[in-house]
């Protein structure tokens, strides 16, 4: 089992946190995806998975969903 977590900019709402949570769980082998929902700051964002998953498809997957991923 992998984890990763990352901090996606720009998200406000529950619509923000169902779009991230759909295109991140189309990635092949993530099993849940949780988010914390922040409007003052980038949001957090926890990706398990049953195999190891690329930041470059999590990457492609939260722009997809129209956000980006925060600095860290």
């Amino acid at each position: 089992m992998s984890e990763k977590s990352i901090r996606v900019a720009g998200m406000t709402c529950d619509h923000c946190v169902n779009a991230v949570t759909e295109e991140l769980s189309k990635i092949s082998g993530v099993t849940g995806v949780s988010i914390e929902l922040n409007t003052d700051a980038p949001t957090p964002v926890n990706i398990v998975a049953d195999i190891d998953i690329s930041d470059a498809e999590i990457t492609a997957a939260v722009e997809e969903a129209g956000y980006t991923i925060a600095a860290a």
